[in-house]
């Protein structure tokens, strides 16, 4: 599983002009999902994710994660962090099909609120517009298979 984390002071997603799922202060997690990938694969995921010390503290240090902030996370279906872009027209053929990433996706999320997070989410397969405003800027990559 790949995922981009980025600190926001506020994220939303919309479908269909639509607000599907928005957050204040927290974490945008664009999450992509292998062929190989498992369910304990998104448990170490999550438990990373919301894990992250990436908050700052008093003196303007990251130290402080999800839980100290009480921030939230937005989590949006990203298929295209597995592209192949040997060419200039990028190939999908490496991300999961659609059933195992909507039930990793799914579980994913399941595992961060069973942390006691709030989860707000995009639509699966859907077209969908996402906004955010980052904090710091602070963006994290993140790959399972290198964890």
């Amino acid at each position: 599983m790949r995922a981009v984390v980025t600190r926001v002071s506020s994220a939303s997603v919309t479908v269909d002009g639509k607000v599907s799922g928005a957050i204040e202060t927290g974490l945008l997690v664009l999450l992509g999902v292998g062929p190989e990938d498992t369910d304990a694969q998104a448990a170490k995921l999550a438990d990373k994710v919301c894990g992250l010390r990436i908050f700052s503290d008093k003196e303007g240090k990251m130290n402080l994660n999800l839980e100290a902030t009480g921030g939230s996370l937005l989590v949006v279906s990203q298929f295209t962090l597995f592209a192949n872009t040997k060419s200039r027209r990028p190939g999908f053929t490496g991300a999961a099909a659609p059933a195992l990433a909507k039930k990793l996706y799914e579980a994913f999320m399941a595992h961060c609120e069973e942390s006691g997070f709030h989860v707000a989410r995009g639509m699966f397969g859907a077209e969908m517009q996402v906004s955010s405003v980052n904090d710091g800027p602070v963006t994290i990559l993140l790959d399972t298979d290198a964890m």
